[in-house]
């Protein structure tokens, strides 16, 4: 028999919530065929099974597990009709005889009995190995029995119950279920409450964990994007209607790449009294999900060519938005940057993606009016960048350097290209 536990599907993932499963309790699974579909604290993924066997399900849809917790088991489906040599049942409170009946093999249901209600269809009767142990020392029959546990499954106390014995205490090393929250107060009237998805609840905790555990501080610029606008109008002309354009995001995190490349700090972590500094360049790009805030990253944005990014994010964004995107796509990250100009804001603040160094808030280009070298009045496209800062890593020198090669990248364009 095989444990399937909740499987770890990203770099962050504490715990995961099964959303649905693809195979019947008892249904016959091959290995790699998708067997669960699970929803983590970035996206929902389907997990394949890791090996072949009758699929016995231990958490039903909608339970939230720990990563490490089995949620299933797989193995050789149960024959029915097997004779079984019953064991000599061990005396109540006999812990000697309790732990020789508990290294038992389990063994196969009493010849003759009938598929009740708790079966999975196939023969055999859903119970716990420690209830079909239990129910062959004393001679009970388990398709006889209405199960307590998930799905009708027949558990050892319920065995316990028809045998007239104590049940067995559970091993030591097995935590007693922690006691259930209590009853929210009910809402006030004209008070809509929603309830978080898993990814909704991860964001909240981890941005509070951020602002209460990073002592981070910001620095601003104003970027004259009339270069950069300039050179996106000429590429966009020279990529035709078929070709793939880079955006201003895309010049941004371009930008920034080399910015990171030159200023190693800004591109490391501060983890556990020191300084981790990161050797490639993977620069994660904030895109809004129907529900939540998800960063899907950009390997390697240092050696891409412009064409290569906006390829890139334009493909990643479309997975977060179809739902499809996978864990490799957001692991990595050793940079982010989070533009709200899209959507008018003048400029944003944002927090730290923990345990990365900085993060980059991108405001809306804007029309200023500003005195050239000459001494006439003209127009100006403004934009202004937010740094937000870890303090453990990044100094305000450190930050403002940074920041002003950024700056300088963006309003000499072509070194973008070269």
């Amino acid at each position: 028999m095989t444990d399937i536990t909740m499987p770890k599907l990203s770099d962050s993932m504490e715990a995961g919530t099964i959303l649905s499963w693809l195979k019947a309790d008892g249904e016959a699974v091959a290995a790699g065929e998708e067997l669960v579909e699970i929803e983590t604290d970035k996206a929902t993924m389907t997990y394949e099974a890791p090996a072949a066997g009758a699929l016995a399900i231990v958490a039903a849809s909608g339970e939230s597990l720990p990563v490490g917790a089995v949620i299933a088991r797989v193995g050789a489906a149960a024959s029915a009709g097997a004779p079984a040599a019953a064991p000599a049942g061990p005396v109540a409170g006999d812990s000697r005889s309790a732990s020789r009946l508990a290294e038992a093999p389990a063994p196969a249901p009493p010849a003759g009995s009938a598929v009740s209600a708790n079966g999975n269809g196939a023969g055999a009767v859903v119970a716990t190995p420690v209830a079909r142990r239990l129910a062959a020392a004393h001679g009970v029959d388990l398709a006889a029995l209405a199960g307590s546990g998930p799905r009708g499954r027949v558990t050892r106390a319920d065995v316990a119950a028809a045998a007239g014995i104590a049940a067995p205490s559970a091993p030591a090393a097995v935590a007693a279920p922690a006691p259930a929250p209590a009853a929210s107060a009910p809402a006030p009237d004209g008070v809509e409450v929603r309830e978080l998805s898993r990814l909704q609840q991860v964001v909240a905790r981890r941005m509070a964990e951020a602002k209460a555990t990073v002592p981070e501080f910001q620095v601003q610029t104003e970027v004259a994007m009339d270069a950069a606008l300039a050179l996106r109008a000429q590429l966009k002309a020279a990529a035709g209607e078929d070709g793939v354009v880079p955006s201003v995001n895309d010049l941004i995190v371009k930008a920034s790449a080399l910015a990171l490349r030159e200023h190693p700090l800004a591109n490391g972590s501060y983890r556990d009294g020191r300084f981790e500094l990161h050797a490639r360049v993977n620069v994660g790009i904030a895109v809004a999900a129907d529900d939540a805030l998800v960063v899907p990253t950009i390997t390697d944005a240092d050696t891409r060519s412009l064409g290569s990014i906006a390829a890139e994010a334009r493909r990643l964004a479309g997975r977060v938005r179809e739902g499809t995107i996978a864990p490799p796509e957001l692991s990595g990250g050793t940079f982010t940057v989070s533009n709200l100009g899209m959507f008018g804001m003048t400029a944003i603040t944002p927090v730290i993606n923990v345990p990365q160094a900085a993060i980059l808030g991108v405001g809306a280009t804007r029309t200023a009016l500003a005195r050239a070298e000459e001494g006439e009045v003209v127009e100006r496209r403004l934009m202004t960048l937010t740094l937000t800062c870890d303090h453990r890593i990044l100094y305000g020198a450190d930050a403002a350097r940074f920041l002003a090669t950024i700056r300088d990248l963006l309003e000499q364009p072509l070194r973008l290209v070269l």
